[in-house]
């Protein structure tokens, strides 16, 4: 079997399988399939052996042998790019119902396009949950699109500049996490589809990194782009090409912020909107980034959304994992007990 991306092998196994693996006899089986990037960040040794001691073992999948000759799984922990897996899993997923798999491929599949990625949080209504919450004004283009005709497009829309600029597809890549911030719509031509143009909105250099897992919410603030004035609009003109911005070493948790920008969005619009997005995604692992819109206390624009993010960076996530996954045997234990 050969799929996209660098895969960690059958061979580097945490645990052995042994007998059978049913939640009454305390001990849960995990197979994995991440890349070996996904797998370092993840399985840290810190996770694991709180999790060995819960009686969570995690074992990898072996992509040179058939799924369904593996296991028996409790749970498969899965985030593996190209269309091979996708039918995989799927096709295991419907002829094992007993086993929990994280999450549907369909699902996911949401998610790797930032044109429907959005769209949920469009849809919904939280006016009453102490703030509102939006997405900036957007364009798509797709690959067949002329760059050429992008200036157009943008003044025929009537979108405001500065606009950030971002691969159409996600596909797990540090390309597809790249921005380009442009000052000028003559420059847009410059751009290569397929992207998506969006709205820059001042939010004070500050983003929120929202993580879910199952019902937990964690909060986790990280610097972003600077507010970009009018008079520097009308001094700078080209596109500038960023990396990805909320990375590890931008961490804001511990900065001297003033309040109005570093304070945390309410709880009650967070575990609405999780429970929401929860819901419409079909997805138990995501997060969300968000901004504040600067000036405001309550105006909101979700920007992004990320399936199986790196929860590593995530204070205190080998508990909430460990947890979750314990609660999602627990769920399925009682349901047993009640058919």
């Amino acid at each position: 079997m050969r799929l996209n991306g660098e895969i960690s092998s059958g061979e580097d196994e945490e645990e052995k399988q042994t007998g059978t693996t049913t939640f009454s006899a305390q001990k849960v089986v995990v197979g994995y399939a991440l890349t070996s990037k996904k797998k370092k960040s993840f399985l840290q040794p810190s996770f694991t052996g709180l999790a060995r001691n819960k009686g969570i073992y995690f074992v990898a999948v072996d992509l040179k042998k058939p799924l369904p000759e593996q296991g028996p799984f409790d749970i498969i922990l899965h985030k593996l790019s190209g269309e091979e897996w996708h039918e995989i899993i799927e096709d295991y997923r419907q002829k094992h119902p007993e086993v929990t798999v994280l999450d549907p491929p369909d699902a996911i599949q949401h998610l790797h396009n930032r044109q429907s990625m959005l769209q949920d949080v469009v849809d919904l209504n939280l006016s009453d949950c102490h703030g509102k919450v939006a997405i900036p004004r957007q364009l798509v283009f797709t690959k067949e699109k002329d760059p050429s005709s992008i200036p157009y497009e943008v003044t025929k829309a009537g979108m405001k500049l500065p606009l950030v600029a971002k691969p159409l597809v996600v596909d797990g890549t540090a390309k597809s996490h790249e921005l380009f911030l442009a000052y000028d719509e003559f420059s847009l031509s410059e751009l290569e589809p397929p992207l998506v143009l969006q709205e820059f909105v001042n939010h004070g250099g500050v983003l929120f990194k929202i993580y879910i897992v199952g019902e937990t919410i964690k909060v986790v603030r990280r610097f972003s782009l600077p507010n970009i004035s009018k008079r520097e609009l009308s001094k700078v003109a080209g596109v500038f090409r960023f990396p990805r911005v909320s990375c590890a070493a931008a961490s804001a948790d511990d900065a001297d912020l003033d309040p109005n920008i570093a304070e945390h969005p309410p709880r009650p619009l967070l575990e609405r909107l999780a429970r929401e997005l929860r819901h419409r995604l079909g997805l138990h692992l995501f997060n969300i980034d968000m901004i504040r819109e600067y000036g405001t206390k309550d105006v909101f624009y979700v920007i992004d959304i990320n399936y199986f993010p790196g929860y590593g960076k995530m204070p205190d996530y080998e508990h909430v994992f460990t947890d979750f996954l314990l609660s999602l045997m627990q769920s399925k234990y009682k349901k047993k007990l009640t058919t």
